[in-house]
């Protein structure tokens, strides 16, 4: 890309992602990585639950591992282990280093402000915050993640820890909330990603075709065969312009949540932000612009 950013309006950015759940976590990893705003301190491998493997955290870092290999030189950022499994309680921490790794991270004395993406369950943050109170004045959380205002349901990221998402609604953690009905906005058919990312170099086309392996698998009901959603996405794209002026998101009192995943509103003093949309084609054309950038520049070396 021929233009800089910047310094001091450039971010720090740590991505938590359960990248071996699904096909779309990593999109938005190779989309934080082309995106010169962001200073990448890291990536932290998520569980995903029980349900499918008893090793989904060391799956998930695996994966991370191979979508970085792919990347050359932007693929150079530390990788980190986080949980291999949910809380126990609200009140302790698994520690692991991808927890270790957001506390040293929020207390580095840097102007840059640090936004911790988090993809799938919120186990490494409440797990650093219960370790390390201190960091909650200290960054920004997105989350990907909760069922639909103002009642919630079942939702697939939060049930894989639902004690860590109180831990996280219950503290002072600046917490912007992107949930099932705004991030399933982000459909994409898979002839628009045959012609948007596969031919953009070797990452482009395993970024297809992984998506294309997931979907021929008889285990997987989801996707409806050509469609797909990009849902992980926006913890991107909502860094770069947070909707501010338009109307995108809604600031309420956090809610406490249920063993089935509703919101019980029991509080008026803390306060989270919880986005009402999304801007699909910014999300979508930015993330496409990128690749193709880059894989131009990896083809002229």
């Amino acid at each position: 890309m021929n233009f800089q950013v910047p310094d001091p309006k450039r971010v720090r950015v740590l991505m938590n992602t359960d990248a071996k759940n699904e096909a779309d976590d990593q999109y938005a990893i190779v989309h934080a990585l082309l995106t010169p705003m962001f200073m990448n301190k890291g990536m932290i491998a998520a569980h995903f639950g029980t349900a499918r493997t008893t090793e989904s955290m060391e799956e998930s870092y695996a994966e991370v591992k191979h979508v970085l290999s792919l990347m050359g030189d932007a693929g150079e950022v530390p990788v980190y282990k986080g949980a291999p499994q949910a809380l126990q309680d609200e009140q302790t921490p698994v520690v692991s280093e991808g927890a270790e790794a957001i506390i040293r991270e929020a207390l580095l004395d840097d102007s840059h402000r640090l936004f911790v993406v988090f993809l799938g369950p919120l186990t490494d943050l409440a797990s650093a915050y219960l370790m390390e109170p201190r960091i909650a004045d200290r960054l920004t959380a997105v989350w990907i993640g909760g069922g639909p205002y103002p009642n919630g349901r079942s939702e697939f990221n939060l049930s894989n820890d639902i004690h860590a998402a109180n831990v996280v609604m219950g503290s002072n953690i600046p917490l912007w909330q992107v949930p099932q009905n705004v991030y399933g906005m982000m459909r994409v058919s898979l002839a628009e990603l045959e012609a948007r990312v596969k031919p953009h170099g070797e990452i482009g086309k395993y970024l297809f075709d992984q998506l294309i392996q997931y979907n021929d698998d008889p285990a997987h009901g989801w996707p409806r065969g050509e469609c797909w959603g990009l849902g992980d996405s926006p913890a991107v794209s909502l860094i770069l312009d947070d909707l501010e002026y338009s109307d995108g998101f809604v600031t309420v009192p956090a809610p406490r949540i249920t063993a089935d995943m509703h919101y019980v509103h029991h509080q008026t003093e803390r306060l989270i932000r919880v986005y009402r949309n999304v801007d699909v084609r910014f999300t979508l054309e930015d993330m496409y612009a990128k690749l193709e950038l880059f894989a131009k520049k990896q083809a002229g070396k």
